[in-house]
Order: C-alpha cells, then structure tokens, then sequence
C-alpha cells in the first residue's frame, strides 16, 4: 500500500521534472519569478492553484467527462506559458500588480486546467482500470504539488542569488528570466502540430 503511494507520488514528481516535458517547469519560472522569497505564502497559493486545475482536469478526463482534442491543448500549453511571460516583460517593475491577484489566481487556475488535459490521455492509460482512480489522483497531485514547489523554491533562491550577488534589478531579473522563456515557447508554439 505505502509502496503505490510511493510509486504515485515519485510519478507526479517526474511528470513535472521530466526534461523532455520542460513546459511544466517554463510555466512556474515565469508564475515565480515576480516574487521573492517574503512573498511565498502567495507564490503557495498559486503553485497550489495550478496544481487543483490541473488534477481538476484529469479528474474530468479519467471519468469521461471531459475529452479535448489533443493537438488544440498541446497548441494552448506553450500559448498560455506565452501569455504569463509576456504578462511579466509588461508588468515588471510595476506596483500594482498586487492589486490583479484574483485575476491572477482565475488565470493560474484556468491554465493549470489547459495543461492537465495535456496530460490526461497518458494518465487514464497510467489508471487503467484502477478502482481507486481518485486515490490516485489524489497521490499524483501531491506529487505534482512536491514538485512544483522544488521548482519555485529554486526560481526564488536564483532570484535572490541574481538580485543580491550579481545585483540585477528586481525588474530586469524577472524581464531576463521571462524573455528567455518567450525564446523558448515560440518554437514549441511554430512546430505545434495544429499549426502544420
């Protein structure tokens, strides 16, 4: 019993770690990369957010509620890690961003719902015919949630490292980290099969 929570948990881990599915990892940079280190119970909150939306969705997958066309989500993941990026180049360095966060948490949620429907098809063939697909659900998440926070925590401490040692703004730290994600989702956004 402790071994499949173990098992689950690592599963939920390695999905967001997983180099060859580094959009996971694209999408908390440019979450955490406005905050620093003070801010953590928000930087929580949306981590936490992205996490129910995304289990929110493979809930709805893995009971047949919900089916997407797989190349539209493969084609709105890297648009939505477009879309907070860019958010970032035009906010930065700017006050009243703390004034938006509930549309800020909408947003995280509603993203974090795109991004678990990317994942849905592998996890109902992880399920199976499982009898407690909730159960594991459950236990993914929590490793999705373990994960997600390992990433953040590392966002945070190079912000900290960049912006005391190598003294770069708080503004230019989150513009550099956020156009160098924009390079990187622009290709995956082109090559997506939708497109071709």
């Amino acid at each position: 019993m402790l071994e499949n929570f173990w098992f689950n948990v690592q599963y939920g881990i390695n999905h967001v770690l997983d180099p060859n599915g580094y959009d996971h990892v694209l999408f908390l940079m440019v979450l955490a990369v406005p905050y620093i280190f003070k801010d953590w119970k928000r930087v929580l909150i949306l981590v936490s957010l992205f996490t129910l939306g995304h289990t929110l969705s493979l809930v709805l997958a893995a009971y047949g509620i919900v089916s997407v066309n797989g190349k539209l989500v493969e084609f709105l993941i890297p648009v939505t890690i477009l879309i907070a990026a860019v958010y970032n180049v035009f906010t930065a360095g700017k006050k009243e961003r703390s004034n938006k966060l509930s549309l800020l948490l909408f947003i995280t949620l509603f993203f974090g719902l795109i991004h678990g429907l990317g994942f849905a098809r592998e996890f109902k063939m992880f399920a199976g015919q499982s009898q407690n697909k909730l159960e594991l659900l459950i236990e993914f998440a929590l490793g999705i949630e373990i994960a997600q926070i390992i990433v953040v925590f590392v966002v945070l401490f190079l912000g900290f490292l960049f912006q005391t040692i190598f003294r770069f703004s708080k503004r230019d730290w989150v513009m550099v980290l956020s156009a160098v994600v924009v390079g990187l989702v622009i290709p995956m956004i082109t090559s997506s099969d939708l497109l071709n």
